[in-house]
């Protein structure tokens, strides 16, 4: 940068609330602190999983505090969706940097998601590479990730885990991944936390409880940060005596976890 130049803006990654594509929202300010809304308020520029639900996120935050443009005005750049299919975790899975032009020239710029926050279980991790590669300053507000709500709630082992992300659709396949999981789980103690879409929720739960050793704990939070949140972890032989018990419907978030 020479002294002409424009100081450099910061990638702000901002989190979203949870309640996205529930019947339910919870109040905004419950989920989420109020210097990461004024925050939120006084940017401009957004780098978005779904520019939609992104002015849909700037709608409920102008009901609390001004936004500093319009929303009509404000310049949200979805990722491509190809990023949303495959994933961008994978170094040189996408180059991010034009992406970061705003920034470069001395604006701020949001990186948002649909829910929780971006660049966990989400996509993004090619904007963050990109801005450290920049020399840009990343900056992750306060906000919630239902993944770690979720461990904090199940009594599994929160000093050593892994999210695994999505398992296998394929009956056979999804099996083979569960044992492999418990088989990890078991041996060293690590909790295994992994995530469906909603409307998969109860097969997953069957085919979790097909699959489980009896004294494997299962713990399943869902709708988290809702009035309506619960989480429930017990053995699997526990469960199956009332699956219904803690289980999540087919429309609400929920977070999967196995361990000892």
């Amino acid at each position: 940068m020479t002294q002409s130049d424009p100081p450099h803006g910061r990638l702000l990654l901002v989190p979203a609330p949870l309640d996205f594509g529930c019947a339910a929202q919870a109040p905004l300010a419950d989920a989420l602190p109020d210097a990461t809304l004024r925050t939120a308020a006084r940017l401009t520029h957004w780098i978005a999983e779904n520019a939609r639900t992104t002015r849909a996120y700037l709608k409920r935050i102008d009901a609390l505090l001004p936004l500093a443009a319009p929303i009509q005005e404000q310049q949200i750049t979805e990722l491509p969706r190809a990023v949303h299919k495959k994933g961008d975790h994978q170094a040189g899975s996408f180059d991010a940097r034009p992406l970061l032009a705003p920034a470069l020239a001395g604006h701020d710029v949001g990186l948002v998601s649909e829910a929780g926050m971006p660049a966990v279980a989400d996509p993004g991790a090619s904007v963050v590479r990109a801005a450290h590669d920049l020399g840009l300053a990343v900056v992750p507000l306060v906000g919630p990730v239902s993944l770690l709500l979720a461990l904090a709630a199940s009594g599994l082992n929160g000093q050593e885990f892994a999210f695994v992300g999505y398992l296998p659709q394929d009956a056979a396949e999804r099996a083979a991944r569960i044992r492999a999981l418990e088989s990890m789980a078991l041996k060293t103690g690590q909790t295994q936390l992994f995530i469906e879409t909603p409307y998969r929720n109860a097969a997953l739960l069957a085919a979790l409880l097909g699959t489980l050793q009896h004294n494997t704990r299962l713990a399943v939070s869902h709708g988290l940060t809702l009035p309506t949140a619960a989480t429930r972890s017990a053995t699997v032989k526990d469960w199956k005596r009332d699956a219904a018990a803690g289980a999540p419907d087919n429309a609400t978030p929920a977070v999967f976890a196995i361990g000892r």
